[in-house]
């Protein structure tokens, strides 16, 4: 019999949905036993997935490394403890990032580009008890800041605020996107921030500012079409400057790795160790023609044949089946003592 429903039945089962009964429902008030409906599964529009985990790990690590520098520029300025810290990335549609706006913070566009004119933005948000106390202390104020609207001139000093922000999250992004950011302009109302479509992915990165003992966020919205063309590098993994990978390998060829010669080893309990007396005989039962192994941690990296140099006892390494073209070493590398 075929599981497909005519069309009679399709408008009966939108007539009982508009109703607010489904065949669920009706299953569940009559006590028999259900049965689960075909091709059919939750969708949740609010939780995007265009971003994936990859990429989130990516932005949050960027942003933290943003937070850390921002710090010191901040306290710097105004000479006093700064800190920034993420606190949470969620990924949503572009009206329920923006709802999650507190409705008296002040908003700025952040153009991703350097000449700021690309249609391309994103939305960085502070609370306005932070721009309060940070106009006091820039202004040379020391009391705690009172609730109270914002006048042009406190708009003006404001800017320094985001001025600061974007400079140093352009940093960041120029590494990964190899494009600076430019402050736009600030919005003292947030209903005027809307950049994007509301149905848009965007990824919600939400700052908890702490400033003369007071708490605050700070977010930040990234639009995936934003963030489009970086984590398209990103998924391709395009390599980066041969110049650095080869500068990397030099420095990481000067490393000191402890390396000792290992004839043969076992796992005791420690029971029998604390059992050893003088004159007991430990059986490794690793034939001699097995040599010795060059360990690295516990790591073997080599199997050897013991010998002397000079004075000096030595190993020499050999060929292993599972290695038979490598190239020798001289007949007496480096010794060990």
């Amino acid at each position: 019999m075929s599981d497909l429903l005519s069309n009679d039945e399709i408008a009966k089962l939108f007539d009982k949905a508009a109703s607010g009964v489904t065949p669920e429902a009706t299953k569940a008030g009559s006590g028999g036993p259900s049965k689960r409906t075909r091709g059919l599964r939750t969708i949740d529009f609010q939780h995007p997935r265009k971003f994936t985990a990859e990429h989130e790990r990516a932005l949050k690590r960027a942003v933290d490394q943003f937070c850390r520098t921002a710090n010191r520029r901040l306290s710097t300025e105004l000479r006093m403890d700064v800190e920034l810290e993420v606190i949470d990335v969620s990924q949503l549609t572009w009206f329920n990032a923006h709802a999650q706006i507190p409705p008296e913070a002040i908003c700025a566009p952040i153009s991703a580009d350097a000449a700021g004119e690309s249609s391309q933005r994103m939305l960085l948000t502070a609370e306005q008890s932070l721009m309060l106390t940070f106009i006091e202390r820039v202004l040379g104020g020391t009391q705690p800041s009172r609730e109270r609207k914002l006048t042009d001139i406190d708009l003006v000093v404001a800017k320094r605020f985001f001025s600061a922000i974007t400079d140093e999250l352009s940093v960041v992004w120029n590494e990964m996107a190899n494009s600076g950011l430019t402050l736009q302009r600030l919005l003292s109302q947030p209903e005027a921030g809307n950049l994007t479509s509301a149905s848009d992915p965007t990824l919600a990165i939400v700052m908890e500012g702490r400033l003369n003992r007071q708490s605050s966020t700070v977010m930040l919205l990234i639009p995936y079409q934003v963030a489009e063309t970086m984590l398209g590098e990103m998924a391709a993994g395009d390599p980066t400057d041969p110049r650095t990978a080869r500068a990397v390998d030099a420095a990481l060829r000067r490393v000191s790795v402890p390396v000792r010669a290992e004839v043969a080893s076992m796992h005791l309990s420690l029971e029998d160790v604390l059992s050893l007396r003088p004159g007991d005989v430990l059986r490794f039962d690793v034939p001699v023609a097995d040599g010795v192994r060059i360990m690295t941690d516990d790591i073997e990296v080599h199997a050897a044949v013991p010998g002397r140099a000079g004075r000096r006892r030595a190993v020499q390494i050999v060929p292993t089946p599972e290695d038979p073209g490598t190239t020798r070493a001289p007949s007496y590398p480096n010794t060990k003592n």
